[in-house]
């Protein structure tokens, strides 16, 4: 049964074992009534149906009281307003700020998620999985999949997306990105790695020039003279900057060592070195990366972004299988026996993984706590309780049952004492 699914209004017909536990419980509680009025009529009989009056008149009681005691958890017993009866649809906020609470106070504490988190071996679990899915128990795997699909489902999307965005916006904001920029493009350059990047600019300057020459001969037309128009000399010398351009960007494409890519080279090495070591080209570099952040677009991209690592997150939980196909399938089984061999890695991963959590708690512990009772409160009590009813209540019906055996054996024993006394 899954409590954490988003609650509706439609009504949930009660599980098959449920009901036939429910029937166990009430048929015993109406035998224990038909044997105390059978033995109460042939008590003068014989003294053993005494003992069997006995029995049953406890057992009706016994089973009357956690019959009342069971029923009083989910609804009015027979429809009363009794006191302190219809207890968790009554308290469904105070039990989500409690379960909040109880997050709060035991899994959400810096410390205590950094001492549990050392316990863990994480990386060893998830390279044992990654190498080899099929091992363990399916069962086990198939429920973990099933709920985290029921808790992604379960949370407010758009507060949950609006704490992913945060983060992730946090964290650029906090990004010195001036230098990861100029050692990138410095490490590139060492490496001839930026020589696509200028061919690229090369093959683009040479489109932009074949799309655009009747710009050039526009403007040629209109700053000759009458006399070159009228002789047509303006459309010579447009053909002939058209030319040479088009010849330079040639030879700069065909030789590499073209003065004019001499000179784009050292211009990319002094932004490499200005990004790393230059504090106006640092404060620019800075300025740009918090526009962008602050650009709708961006913001928008990061929303897609987490929508779709969700659909993502979401298609894998629910078919673990298929995530496993292919080559991302090669690759995580690989990355699951890279994580079996290297104890460095595992200590990395470890430590990583520990230092986000405490992070996450220390952080967004609040968050969550009031993420998890605000849920809660927006859900339907009548449905809630009829989920947790369905749930609980198999293993509910054998308190019935079990007060019902156990009052018949005090009635025995209270009836012998009074004999016996």
């Amino acid at each position: 049964m899954n409590l954490f699914a988003r609650p509706d209004s439609r009504d949930q017909a009660p599980p098959a074992a449920l009901i036939r536990m429910r029937a166990i419980a009430t048929g015993l509680l109406v035998a224990m009534a038909a044997l105390y009025l059978i033995a109460r009529s042939l008590v003068d009989v014989h003294p053993l149906f005494g003992f069997v009056r006995a029995f049953a008149e406890a057992a009706m009681v016994g089973g009357l009281a956690d019959w009342f005691a069971v029923t009083a958890l989910f609804r009015h017993p027979g429809g009363l307003p009794i006191p302190h009866t219809a207890i968790i649809p009554r308290n469904k906020d105070r039990i989500g700020d409690n379960l909040a609470a109880f997050l709060r106070d035991n899994f959400l504490v810096p410390g205590v998620v950094a001492r549990r988190m050392r316990r863990l071996d994480l990386a060893s679990s998830a390279g044992r999985w990654l190498a080899s899915p099929s091992g363990g128990d399916g069962r086990l795997r198939r429920g973990a999949s099933r709920l985290a699909a029921d808790l992604l489902e379960a949370f407010d999307q758009k507060r949950l997306g609006g704490m992913v965005k945060a983060t992730i916006g946090q964290r650029l904001r906090a990004l010195d990105v001036a230098p990861l920029l100029g050692q990138a493009l410095e490490a590139a350059i060492a490496k001839d790695r930026h020589l696509p990047l200028l061919n690229g600019i090369i093959r683009w300057a040479g489109r932009t020039l074949s799309a655009n020459e009747h710009l050039i001969r526009a403007m040629v037309h209109e700053r000759a003279g009458s006399i070159m128009r009228w002789t047509g000399l303006d459309e010579t010398l447009a053909n002939k900057i058209i030319d040479g351009l088009d010849q330079m960007l040639v030879d700069m494409a065909e030789d590499p060592g073209h003065p004019l890519r001499a000179k784009a080279e050292e211009g990319l090495a002094k932004l490499a070195f200005d990004l790393q070591f230059d504090a106006p080209m640092r404060l620019r570099a800075e300025a740009m990366k918090l526009e962008i952040i602050e650009n709708p677009a961006m913001q928008n991209w990061l929303d897609g972004l987490w929508e779709s690592a969700r659909h993502a997150m979401l298609r894998i939980a629910r078919d673990p299988d298929a995530g496993r196909e292919g080559k991302l399938g090669e690759a995580l089984h690989q990355l699951g026996t890279t994580l079996q061999e290297d104890a460095r890695l595992r200590a990395t991963i470890n430590r990583f993984a520990r230092r986000a959590a405490v992070g996450t708690a220390a952080d967004y512990g609040d968050s969550i706590v009031r993420l998890v009772s605000e849920t809660i409160r927006g859900w339907d009590a009548n449905t809630i309780t009829r989920r947790i009813e369905n749930a609980v209540g198999r293993d509910l019906q054998f308190i019935r049952i079990n007060g019902t055996i156990v009052g018949g054996l005090v009635g025995l024993v209270i009836h012998s004492i009074d004999l016996v006394l």
